[in-house]
């Protein structure tokens, strides 16, 4: 298959990278373009996984990013069978205090990128019947203090990708969302470095841990694969049970059976 992998150089994209380059989530030989603006860990990703993977660092705040990114892949591959839109920034702040600048560059990397790679890859995954997946986050669908811009980013990337569902699915064309719940990252990493935050957390997740970006990368995979060859329209959770833990959280149910 051939992969377009965007925010390819840590984290949850770079699992997706590795996953494939091992072959143990989707068989066959693949070819992949990796996406980030990090250039120097996007080429040692490139370089150190083995199989065909071309790096392109590309800003996807830029309004361009979109066909930049669809060239670049064109010019490494005959084709497009899947896009894995996993780019995204977190900034944290009170809405009374962000910036118009937070939110603007927020929603173009975290949403319009998103849009924009899916509008100039359309012809080709049409023509390969293709699957296009978006990484969401539980914030999408829970309010979380002080995340205001990126929960609401996300939230109207899950909308977007349902709107692509029932838009492009006449032209054979899958598009899903894998939200993440607490995982660790290095973008997560100095947050969930301090213990203290980290057992708090925790403590919130049933399966009592956070989850890794390989966890959250089978399941990305798996929606790119012929084995979800039904699934349009999707949201899956990935978070561990967290998002049922509000009863408990506030101690409803104690003492019941």
């Amino acid at each position: 298959m051939r992969f377009i992998i965007t925010g390819a150089a840590s984290g949850i994209g770079r699992a997706c990278t590795e996953l494939l380059a091992k072959g143990d989530a989707i068989a066959g030989v693949h070819q992949m373009l990796l996406v980030d603006r990090d250039a120097d860990n996007l080429k040692a990703v490139a370089d150190g996984i083995g199989i065909d993977a071309a790096a392109a660092a590309i800003d996807l705040s830029l309004p361009e990013c979109g066909d930049r990114v669809v060239a670049a892949a064109l010019s490494h591959m005959d084709g497009i069978d899947a896009i894995i839109s996993n780019a995204g920034i977190i900034l944290g702040g009170a809405l009374t205090t962000s910036t118009v600048d937070a939110f603007d560059v927020m929603y173009a990397i975290n949403t319009r990128a998103t849009w924009l790679i899916g509008k100039a890859a359309h012809p080709h995954l049409a023509k390969s019947r293709g699957a296009f997946i978006a990484t969401a986050s539980m914030s999408a669908t829970a309010p979380t203090p002080a995340l205001g811009f990126y929960s609401s980013s996300k939230a109207a990337l899950l909308m977007l990708m349902r709107q692509f569902a029932i838009e492009w699915g006449p032209d054979h064309i899958r598009c899903n969302t894998v939200s993440p719940g607490p995982t660790y990252t290095p973008m997560t990493k100095a947050g969930y470095d301090d213990q203290a935050r980290r057992k708090q957390r925790e403590a919130m997740i049933p399966l009592g841990k956070l989850g890794t970006a390989e966890e959250v990368a089978q399941v990305i995979l798996f929606l790119c694969s012929p084995a979800a060859s039904h699934i349009n329209g999707t949201d899956i959770l990935v978070d561990g049970g967290m998002s049922n833990m509000l009863m408990p959280a506030t101690g409803g149910g104690a003492g019941q059976q």
